[in-house]
Order: structure tokens, then sequence, then C-alpha cells
């Protein structure tokens, strides 16, 4: 899950795709002061996204460096560092250290647990430094785990889980602004898990795995005789995204952002689409004349 929430490079200004990199390489740097090579590995766009709102949102002093990639050696790269860059590394680790836990739970991949173990040791600390948000993630996978365990057909249910989550996790501290980003987080968050279970519906259907999409799909095709099912889906899927980003997007705009406020509302308008038209095209179910949902 995760890595949905991202730019819409052909719609973002290069002065604001560079800044973006700029957080970006920012995010990657804290998460290698803090937590080493291994932090590295766990670099995320929906961090990076967190960044640059509480950025927006609080407007911290920074530290802008020139630096050389070992990636990219050939060029001298840009990288923002500030006390945010700090909590969303921190916070990075931390859900994928459960999530890595998790993935081994559910599917005994020994890589998955030989990652958790890496980060145990650097979790430990961001537990005792957070222990709210920390209790988020981990109320967040009991309730997850009783989906599955349950089947779960209700897609609100599920989806408003990792909302909840997510929505503690983008409060950095409890104040006036904490109820709308709490909003922000909830609705992104059903954004994601909705996204991430329409993208892996034929793998979970292959492997008989829980996706609550799939009971609802089988729900159609019992109900409705007239329609093809499969398009009827695709059309609810696109009505309900719609539904949750036009909610997270009015609580945004409530938000007295104006640094950074156009890379935000680039990923909230565009970039949060990017990943569904990919899916959407691979399935053959993209009309020609289709227009981008929001």
């Amino acid at each position: 899950m995760f890595g949905y929430i991202t730019i819409h490079k052909p719609e973002l200004k290069m002065k604001d795709y560079n800044k973006y990199r700029a957080y970006y390489c920012g995010l990657c740097r804290q998460l290698k002061m803090q937590h080493g090579f291994k932090g590295q590995f766990t670099l995320s766009y929906d961090m990076t996204f967190l960044m640059i709102l509480l950025t927006g949102l609080y407007e911290p002093e920074e530290v802008t460096e020139t630096f050389r990639c070992p990636a990219h050696p050939g060029t001298k790269e840009q990288r923002i560092l500030n006390i945010f860059g700090k909590y969303c590394a921190d916070m990075n680790l931390l859900l994928t250290y459960f999530n890595l836990l998790d993935n081994w739970k559910d599917e005994k991949k020994l890589v998955s647990l030989t990652g958790a173990r890496l980060l145990a040791g650097q979790v430990k600390k961001i537990k005792k430094e957070y222990p709210r948000q920390t209790k988020a993630v981990v109320t967040y996978l009991k309730k997850l785990e009783q989906c599955e365990t349950t089947v779960e057909s209700n897609l609100d249910m599920a989806a408003g889980y990792t909302g909840e989550m997510l929505g503690e996790l983008f409060v950095f501290k409890e104040d006036e602004w904490a109820d709308t980003l709490r909003k922000i987080g909830f609705f992104l968050g059903k954004f994601i898990y909705l996204m991430d279970a329409y993208e892996d519906m034929e793998k979970d259907d292959k492997k008989k795995s829980y996706n609550p999409l799939l009971l609802y799909l089988n729900q159609k095709k019992k109900d409705n005789y007239t329609m093809d099912a499969e398009e009827e889906l695709e059309s609810d899927m696109q009505r309900i995204l719609k539904l949750m980003m036009a909610e997270c997007s009015g609580a945004f705009e409530r938000l007295p952002i104006l640094y950074n406020a156009e890379i935000l509302r680039n990923i909230l308008y565009a970039g949060v689409w990017t990943k569904f038209d990919i899916v959407h095209s691979k399935r053959g179910k993209q009309e020609k004349n289709n227009v981008r949902p929001i």
C-alpha cells in the first residue's frame, strides 16, 4: 500500500517540480541521518506530500543544500531540510516497519521479517517519541486483520480504518489546525486503501486474498443481470474516489496555505489520479474521450 500521493509532472511548473524534488531529496537525506541507509529504502511519495503540506502550513525555517546524489553523480541536486522532514522520516519508518510485520504475518515472506528486524531498533525510539501515532498504526492493523478474518464486505469500514490511521499521522501537534489536518489524512487514507484494493484486484483474485472490491464485484454480479458488473464497478470506483478527493481537497482549501500551494494543489487535483489512470488504462476500460475525474 501507499505511493499513490504523487505529482502530475506535465501540469507542474519547472520551478515547482525542482522544489518538489528538493523536498523528496531532503526527506531521503533526513531518513539517512536518522535511520541510516536502511531508512532511505523506506522513502515514499506519501510522506513527501505530508512534509510539503506541514511546511506550507507552519512555514518553518528551511535549509537548502546543493549535493551530488550517488544515484545521479553527473549532476548537482538540491535538497530542503526542516523540522517536518525529521517528523515525516520517523512516520515513514513507523509505517514501513508495521507494514513489513503485517506482510510477514499474512504471506510469511522472510524478506519482510528480515526488513522489520532491521528497523526494530529505530522504531523503538519512534514509539517513545510518538505514542499517539504509534497507537494509531497498531490499532489500524488490528482492525484491518479483523476485516480480513471476518471477510468484511463493507468498503467504507475497511477504507475508513486506513483513513483514521493516516489522519493521526497527519497531525503534527494538537492545535487549531489539527482537526482539518486529520480530515485531510482521513480522506486521503480512504483513497489510498481503495486505490490499493483496486490495483490489486487481479492479484488478490488469483491468490484468493481478502479484497473488499472483489466482494463488491461478486455482489454486483449476483444482483444485476442486465448490466456489465465490471463496467459498473469501474464507474462506481471513479465516483467514490472523486468523493474522497473532493472532501480531502475541500479541507485543504480551508487551511491558510500560500507557501507550496501550487505543488500541493497539483498533487491533490491531478497527481493522485496518475496511478488510477494507469490501472484503468491497463484494464482496457478507458474510453477514447475519457476526461480526468477531477
